[in-house]
């Protein structure tokens, strides 16, 4: 088997467009998945114990299932009960779910991690409980969140290859579609992680300037 300059010239473009449908998803996803998953992370420790508790269960139950059937679910499940989405809107909605039951982990961990006297400091100053949250308590709890946050986001981008199988056409599935009817499999596929590399690459280099600039002193 030879490598064919022409195959990857009939193929960049598809490639091309398939690129921007992967970051496209992971953005949105990821936009989905921070804001859940700091819903989770507060539901989590509401003082109202049934509250508390279906959060809990309910967000261990995506996370122990596998991203691959709650896609199935949304797409092709949902239907029978009255309920489409399109393909894109089917896969932003399953990562964003999935990763949000991670993401409401990293922010639990960064809330508890801010002293207690701060709560104890808005209490005294009679703020609201919304007060305390946007003014006092998330300010402090999210920068040492942005390294973990940010690793999920490149994992998520890792993980849309997955959207194929609910018909998005997004890198992967450009290229197999391409290979599929080419019967061309090794130009596209090496290319598919190629682009992958340049977007992931970047993407942990940025990461690792982040981690290291909200490091915790020693």
């Amino acid at each position: 088997m030879e490598w064919d300059w022409n195959v990857v010239a009939s193929v960049t473009p598809s490639l091309l467009n398939g690129l921007i449908v992967t970051v496209q998803a992971t953005i949105v996803g990821a936009v989905l998945a921070y804001v859940l998953g700091l819903v989770i992370a507060i539901l989590k420790m509401s003082g109202n114990k049934a509250v508390a508790f279906i959060t809990y269960w309910s967000s261990e139950f995506i996370r122990r299932t596998p991203l691959l059937v709650q896609l199935y679910f949304l797409f092709y499940v949902l239907p029978d009960f009255g309920i489409f989405l399109s393909p894109f809107v089917a896969g932003v909605i399953g990562l964003g779910l999935h990763f949000s039951t991670y993401t409401s982990e990293v922010y639990r961990a960064g809330i508890e991690n801010v002293p207690k006297g701060q709560w104890e400091a808005a209490r005294s100053l009679n703020y609201s409980a919304y007060h305390t949250w946007r003014f006092v308590i998330l300010p402090q709890a999210i920068p040492p969140m942005f390294p973990p946050l940010a690793n999920y986001l490149i994992t998520m981008f890792k993980e849309t290859p997955l959207l194929s199988a609910i018909t998005v056409v997004e890198l992967f599935n450009a290229a197999n579609i391409y290979s599929n009817s080419h019967y061309k499999y090794l130009e596209p596929m090496t290319l598919v992680g190629l682009f992958f590399l340049l977007v992931s690459i970047p993407a942990a280099m940025i990461a690792l300037k982040i981690e290291n600039k909200y490091k915790p002193l020693n």
